[in-house]
């Protein structure tokens, strides 16, 4: 695990975003307010994403216009049982997105596709720093 600032797991993020082959899918993992939407925002700033990256934990899925194409940025927190998230149209967006990033995947099971990469961030002592794990 590595500890990183703020500032340092944006711009670990920015620069995975820049250099991310199309079609990818992140899962982002970890406690309430470990860093994940801060993570997911800065990657999809690398992929040309201009409009600020919201979370959509009312929305479950926001789509962003990137540099190659669509990006499109799930928060499965709200899902009460996995079968709710069957109505997220997973198909199209993993047909028609440059990059699925989704946070709190495991709320959808078995629903979420085989991810590129999985990150878990975590608290630690020092609050100006946050764990970081990727798979």
């Amino acid at each position: 695990m590595r500890e990183l600032t703020e500032q340092e797991l944006v711009e670990e993020g920015e620069r995975l975003g820049r250099s991310l082959p199309p079609r990818s899918v992140l899962l982002f993992q970890g406690e309430l307010g470990a860093g994940k939407t801060t993570l997911v925002q800065a990657i999809a700033r690398g992929l040309g994403v201009r409009a600020p990256a919201t979370s959509p934990t009312y929305a479950l899925v926001h789509h962003y216009d990137g540099r190659r194409g669509p990006v499109y940025h799930l928060d499965c927190y709200r899902l009460k049982r996995e079968d709710e998230a069957a109505d997220l149209d997973w198909e199209t967006l993993l047909r028609d997105g440059d990059a699925l990033l989704i946070e709190w995947p495991e709320r959808a099971g078995a629903w979420v596709p085989a991810p590129t990469t999985r990150f878990r961030l975590s608290h630690l002592d020092d609050p100006s720093r946050r764990g970081l794990e990727v798979e």
